[in-house]
């Protein structure tokens, strides 16, 4: 029988402080009233210094692992997508297999911007369903408090800090009982890369980098490519969108996501939004956004939920999950 990836658990890690729009307004050249009309933000987390990429996922991790009933012994893989790792190497996948006391296995980092979450579990998807682990924790960790220039009021208003996890499981009798991840779709085009982008690497004291966006043609790529993404997950499953149970939408702006659910037909009650609260956490956003609605009640076993994420390459894609 063919193996599937369970969902097994969910976590999740805010850094302590929260700051609003009113805050930000005094620092920065904003109101709150301009981002909220623009975005639907109010508030993001900002960590503080020892809140590091890997310390959230760390705790995010432990959060999922808990929810799942499951043990270190139980990963083989950790997969974390960040595009603010603490260090070039070695990557924060590790620093949290040794946090956790993960003693076997592998793991690695994944840089694809706000869909990193959709990329790293479409690659652990398919370890599992190849038999090459078992057990995989997928983490989206990001402080991008420290990539913003927060001169720039037309991003760093955006933008917060966060981590969300999943831990899955290798499950033979998946299919028989239509749970699971369903499949996951990937795509990327890099003549886009310009229109959002980190000036700068690690490495490079001279430019350590900010983040850069055409906000305009941001979000005109966003909702096109991600209906498509949407579709074609549909179509690979022979389902519609009254098939959906709950939409996960990366948190980039609340215009988008109204966007996204009024294309597929979904009640606002039936879509996942905590951009208001959080911001744009990146490839934490999804993860997050998933375990709260999971912590509260919301999606329940047996629910469709359909996840999706767009960011800087571009890259973006969909994942579909049988809960």
């Amino acid at each position: 029988m063919a193996i599937r990836s369970i969902l097994a658990g969910v976590g999740a890690y805010l850094p302590d402080r929260a700051v609003s729009n009113d805050e930000l307004a005094r620092t920065v050249e904003t109101s709150d009233e301009w981002i909220r009309e623009r975005t639907g933000i109010r508030q993001r987390y900002i960590a503080a210094p020892h809140e590091t990429a890997a310390f959230m996922a760390t705790a995010a991790a432990r959060a999922a692992l808990a929810d799942a009933g499951a043990g270190p012994a139980e990963v083989d893989a950790i997969i974390l997508a960040t595009s603010t790792p603490d260090q070039a190497f070695p990557a924060t996948a590790l620093r949290v297999q040794a946090a956790l006391g993960v003693t076997k296995g592998f793991g690695f980092d994944i840089a694809a911007a706000c869909a990193g979450f959709i990329y790293a579990l479409s690659v652990a998807d398919s370890m599992l369903r190849t038999g090459q682990a078992r057990g995989a924790l997928v983490i989206g960790s990001e402080v991008y408090s420290r990539i913003m220039n927060w001169q720039d009021r037309g991003t760093c208003v955006l933008f917060g800090d966060g981590a969300g996890a999943v831990f899955l499981r290798a499950d033979e009798d998946a299919g028989r009982t239509d749970r699971g991840i369903l499949s996951t779709h990937l795509h990327a085009q890099g003549t886009l890369g310009d229109i959002l982008y980190v000036d700068g690497a690690v490495g490079r004291h001279d430019k350590p980098g900010h983040l850069v966006m055409n906000g305009r043609e941001v979000f005109r790529h966003a909702v096109v490519r991600l209906a498509e993404a949407v579709a074609e997950a549909l179509a690979a499953n022979g389902l519609t969108q009254r098939d959906i149970d709950w939409l996960v939408p990366h948190q980039a702006n609340l215009r988008i996501i109204d966007a996204m659910g009024r294309k597929l037909g979904l009640p606002p009650e039936r879509v996942v939004i905590t951009v208001d609260r959080h911001a744009n956490t990146s490839a934490a956003s999804v993860p997050l956004a998933l375990a709260e609605a999971r912590k509260d009640g919301r999606i329940r076993n047996g629910d469709l939920v359909l996840m999706e994420a767009l960011g800087g390459g571009l890259t973006w894609g969909s994942a579909l999950v049988r809960m």
